[in-house]
Parts: structure tokens; C-alpha cells; sequence
């Protein structure tokens, strides 16, 4: 019964993890990064992998 309740809860994490994933594109469409919970907290978007965000 335990084990059960492990594979459980890796299950209901993972649901919820791919759930919450994306993929942006700038205006121009030449540049583009994915996200894992939230475009903001993104690696690529804090470094600024596509440029200003104004573009």
C-alpha cells in the first residue's frame, strides 16, 4: 500500500508539471524559449536569450 501511494503522488506531480509548461515566440517570430511553470520565471527570459522585450 505504500508503494502505491508513492507512484501516486509521482504521478500527481508530474500531471501537474507537464500542465503547466509552454512556448513563447517573439512579434518577428525568429526567436522563441520554453517555459517550465511560468514564462516570467523562465532561464532564457531572465538572460535575455531573444533580446529586448520590446521587440
Amino acid at each position: 500500500m505504500n508503494k502505491f501511494i508513492k507512484v501516486a503522488l509521482v504521478g500527481a506531480v508530474l500531471a501537474t508539471l507537464t500542465a503547466c509548461t509552454g512556448h513563447i515566440e517573439n512579434r518577428d517570430k525568429n526567436c522563441s524559449y520554453d517555459y517550465l511553470l511560468h514564462p516570467a520565471i523562465s532561464i532564457s527570459k531572465i538572460i535575455g536569450g531573444c533580446g529586448p522585450t520590446a521587440q
